[in-house]
């Protein structure tokens, strides 16, 4: 082994300090250990103890979000999240961050990523069957954006990458372009599986004596520090060596091999090698199972040669897991993996004394007491202070804004914005087919995957909108949950279950604090009133590089069943005769904090969109209840660009007109694009109009009838005057060609 600097020189010279550690946390380990900690140690602690591994600062407010419910088979604390499906089968599913890695390495950062969800679930013995993702990008448009379209390019190719080779197809997500995410992307990865209950496994190293294997690739010496690295404030203070070298097809035997094994009952604990590598999945394993686990360094397979203990322990080199079989039965486990041209080797023990103890041949070159690395991390109560910008946000008059002269033409401003344009240019490059169980494809308000040999599917999205957290940081939370829940009952499912991906700046801030703890207040609050626990997730802080902080964005996951595939629905209008409803509160749109105002006036301000979440609760209800009653024919959310935009999307995915007639005595502006939530577009033919009318009443629902199905032009009048006119072709010309032409 090489010389490292011994446990007196990490002390005096405050060596930790470069491993992320502070003094007082240092200090804290002496104390725990009764002893300075060598070189080795003092790796391990920093990195179990770092934001990402130990959740130090969001601990105590995450205790807060509602985890539990009569369909929840498993919460927070595994590798990802279960939830009953009934019939025996269960649905496996979470979401992460590679925020970090992807602003350094973009293709390799956005494919590790991708990667390791999907570890994550098949962890838990489910067999991937959707991928989505979460984006955020700095603006697309101008020379002074090239690194943006390079990041965004790259990213969505190596999500593409490592998804289209492994044969899990991406099927869903969303793409966010803002100035505020400009030096830190934004990149959330969700995976989602699909079991029967005798399959699930857990993440544990129990039984005294029962063998430890590393299995899967080889570990070298990238990745190394990879958890510190993302919990630090300015990803490009870091090498590309911080990031890891994804391999699909690896990763793919590396699939087929842990379900075979699973699959014979003989693991007793099986967890992904991720963020930390081997030191979080020893330790994590055994403090769940309240054992120890001894380790022979010396046998761990290693692709570099001279690779020490701590060099071992903090790799994050991808495609490894961890797993603990019942004593004699290994041989399973290495023929296994044999079949498949993967190592599965035996490199320690599980043992009664709670401690991780790492062994150089005879030598121990580490000890340390499990629960002090897992249990004992830091938790910080972080000061919270609300943002002062929030008294200059809040007072904006909408009068201080003229609305636009030329109507039509703000529409096709609006459907040319990045954010509200076509992302065929991404999901293009996904295969969203593989498997053959896609049922619908990106580009409606959720995607749809079916279940083999059943007559249900799974509903699937994410969500998320900083601007919103940013302007109300309670209210803007609760969005994300009532968005995500609406894009499933659009598609015809019934919300389950929610994972999340916070993503926010520095907790140290109490501002960004505040932030912090009251969008998780909204997320909390609407999950109970939507009935969708939160059952596994991420928190990604630190998203800030030269005191430019991203926006608070927290983004939903959402996972929701569809009884009958009869039920599917999509957003695009069908046909010629049929009756549009607005379903919801239709005065409550407003331009404080609407995506127009950002675009059209170059304003954030105002107060995110009203949302009453019992109103919320009762729409969905109403909705649902009709697509299940076969009375709706499209169903469509509103949301960025308000009722013209989601008019114009439904009309284009159609390739229909609609002639729309309303009448108000507020601004046009805020009629044709005003933001609010709990609002769906529902087209309804007219023999099921008094039937669909009838059952909205029965669930206090709002609805209003606003016009007729037909021809080639898309007209919106108010108060008798053709305010937005134009054909259908012209605005998907505008919509469809937005990314593409800033791309190229």
């Amino acid at each position: 082994m090489r010389n490292e600097p011994t446990p007196q020189q990490i002390a005096e010279e405050k060596i930790y300090e470069t491993f992320g550690l502070t003094e007082e946390e240092y200090g804290r380990i002496v104390s725990l250990m009764g002893r300075q900690p060598n070189y080795t140690e003092t790796g391990i602690y920093s990195v179990m103890w770092s934001e990402h591994c130990s959740y130090k600062s969001s601990r105590p407010v995450l205790k807060k979000f509602p985890t539990s419910g009569p369909h929840v088979l498993q919460g927070p604390g595994e590798n990802a999240g279960i939830i009953d499906i009934g019939d025996n089968l269960a649905v496996s599913f979470k979401i992460e961050s590679h925020n970090h890695p992807s602003a350094i390495e973009p293709y390799q950062g956005a494919a590790t990523g991708v990667g390791g969800i999907i570890r994550d679930v098949f962890t838990m013995g489910a067999r991937p069957i959707a991928l989505l993702n979460s984006l955020r990008f700095g603006e697309l448009h101008g020379e002074e954006n090239v690194r943006n379209r390079y990041l965004f390019s790259n990213v969505v190719a190596g999500i593409a990458g490592y998804g289209n080779c492994i044969g899990i197809p991406t099927v869903g997500g969303e793409v966010v372009f803002d100035e505020r995410y400009r030096h830190n992307p934004l990149v959330n990865a969700m995976c989602v599986g699909i079991m029967t209950h005798d399959e699930i496994a857990k993440g544990t190293a129990k039984g005294v004596g029962n063998p430890v294997l590393a299995v899967g690739a080889r570990t070298g010496r990238d990745g190394i520090h990879g958890a510190t690295f993302a919990s630090t404030e300015d990803p490009h203070s870091k090498e590309r060596s911080a990031v890891q070298v994804g391999d699909p097809f690896m990763e793919k035997l590396l699939l087929e091999a842990c379900l075979e094994l699973i699959a014979t009952g003989a693991v007793i604990g099986i967890q992904d090698m991720g963020a930390a590598g081997l030191t979080s999945s020893s330790s994590e394993m055994a403090a769940r199972a309240g054992s120890g686990i001894e380790l022979d360094m010396t046998k761990v397979p290693c692709r570099e040669e001279g690779m020490t203990p701590y060099e071992m322990m903090l790799s994050e080199s991808q495609e490894r897991m961890l797993v603990v079989m019942e004593n004699g039965q290994e041989h399973i486990a290495e023929e296994i993996f044999n079949k498949w041209g993967l190592e599965a080797v035996v490199i320690g023990r599980v043992t009664d004394d709670s401690m991780l103890r790492l062994k150089w041949g005879e030598e121990t070159v580490a000890e340390i007491k499990v629960s002090t690395l897992v249990d004992d991390a830091p938790v910080y109560h972080r000061p919270s202070a609300r943002p002062a910008y929030l008294d200059t946000t809040l007072s904006f008059d909408v009068t201080s804004v003229d609305v636009p002269e030329q109507l039509t033409d703000t529409l096709h401003e609006l459907l040319r914005t990045p954010t509200i344009a076509s992302k065929e240019y991404v999901y293009q490059q996904y295969d969203s087919m593989v498997r053959t169980s896609t049922a619908v494809r990106p580009g409606s308000d959720a995607a749809v995957v079916t279940i083999r040999g059943t007559k249900k599917a799974l509903a699937m999205c994410t969500d998320g909108n900083g601007r919103y957290v940013y302007l109300n940081p309670y209210t803007g939370g609760a969005h994300t949950v009532a968005e995500s829940a609406r894009n499933l009952v659009c598609s015809g499912a019934k919300p389950m279950a929610v994972t999340d991906c916070l993503n926010y700046s520095s907790p140290e801030k109490p501002e960004i604090f505040y932030q912090f703890e009251e969008s998780c207040a909204g997320i909390s609050d609407a999950c109970r009133e939507l009935d969708t626990p939160v059952i596994s997730g991420n928190v990604s802080l630190y998203n800030q590089t030269n005191d430019v902080d991203i926006y608070p964005t927290p983004i939903i996951g959402m996972v929701g069943l569809i009884e009958d595939t009869a039920h599917i629905t999509t957003q695009s209008f069908k046909a010629a005769g049929n009756k549009v409803y607005l379903v919801g509160p239709a005065e409550a749109g407003q331009i404080g904090g609407s995506e127009y105002l950002r675009v059209v006036h170059g304003t954030v301000a105002g107060d995110a969109p009203p949302l009453d979440l019992q109103v919320e609760k009762a729409v969905q209800g109403g909705t649902l209840a009709a697509i299940r009653a076969g009375l709706v024919e499209a169903a469509h959310d509103l949301a960025e660009g308000g009722l013209a935009v989601a008019l114009a999307e439904s009309a284009i995915g159609g390739n229909i007109g609609a002639t729309i007639e309303i009448s108000s005595d507020k601004r046009l502006d805020e009629v044709l694009f005003g933001e609010a939530g709990s609002r769906i577009l529902i087209e309804v033919k007219q023999a099921d109009e008094a039937a669909f009318e009838a059952l909205m009443g029965e669930h206090d629902v709002a609805v209003l009838a606003l016009g007729i199905l037909g021809g080639d032009t898309l007209t919106i009048r108010i108060n008798d005057s053709a305010v937005v006119e134009d054909k259908v072709a012209h605005l998907e010309a505008t919509w469809r060609g937005a990314i593409p032409c800033l791309m190229n």
